[in-house]
């Protein structure tokens, strides 16, 4: 039996919206290149440490 699965794509527009405007906010703000850089890989994990708070806050 082959089961086909569909998907929407909508999640990835959301995270390409997201990275964008993390990674316009970190290399706006930084003030060297490395701060510009490590920036860049902020905007990569910024889902990753919005639900990392989001469940220490929240206690589970």
């Amino acid at each position: 039996m082959k089961t086909e699965v569909k998907n929407s794509g909508a999640s990835g527009v959301v995270y390409g919206l997201g990275f964008i405007g993390a990674a316009v906010y970190y290399v706006s703000t930084a003030t060297g290149f490395w701060q510009g850089v490590l920036g860049i890989l902020k905007a990569i994990v910024w889902p990753a440490l919005l639900v990392y708070e989001a469940l220490k806050t929240l206690g589970a």
